[in-house]
């Protein structure tokens, strides 16, 4: 009878055994479904630090697997309902897609010229010529001191929007 016992002790510890280490994999497998992708995660926000830009020569960030354009403007560019302030400095923050193809301008002197079909973008992201239909697209941004935060709309990116959209 102690056979038996010893034996129903051993199968059941076994049991127990495996049926937790199958408890566990199937948790570890339900987490790592319930996880973001890691091309979701990302696609957050971008954080761009202004301070140091020269004005006249814009930067290009990437976000969300788009360029975003970044210009800081000089005094002679033109006042634009799409400047951006922040401090004394205006910029003209755009997503760097042409609206016509999808195409991406290239910065000579003071305008956005794509090549694809010869459109051109003004220091403001407005378009000047060629078949583009409208100016380039605002990215939803916020401001935080001197950082742009690209993925979050903000006071800032509503005022705006909305000056675009009168």
């Amino acid at each position: 009878m102690s056979n038996n016992t010893n034996r129903r002790d051993f199968l059941g510890y076994t049991f127990a055994a495996v049926a937790a280490v199958g408890g566990a994999a199937s948790l570890v497998g339900m987490k790592q479904a319930w996880d973001p992708l890691p091309s979701v995660l990302s696609g957050g926000f971008t954080n761009v630090e202004v301070s140091g830009l020269k004005a006249g020569e814009p930067t290009t960030v990437m976000w969300r697997g788009k360029p975003i354009f970044v210009l800081k403007k000089t005094a002679e560019m033109e006042d634009s309902k799409r400047d951006l302030k922040i401090g004394s400095d205006r910029f003209t923050v755009a997503i760097g897609l042409c609206t016509h193809l999808g195409c991406i301008p290239a910065w000579k002197k003071d305008t956005w010229k794509c090549a694809c079909h010869g459109g051109e973008f003004n220091a403001s992201g407005k378009q000047t010529f060629g078949p583009p239909p409208r100016p380039l697209d605002l990215p939803p941004f916020s401001v935080k001191g001197t950082e742009i935060v690209l993925g979050e709309e903000g006071p800032e990116y509503k005022e705006i929007a909305a000056a675009m959209m009168a």
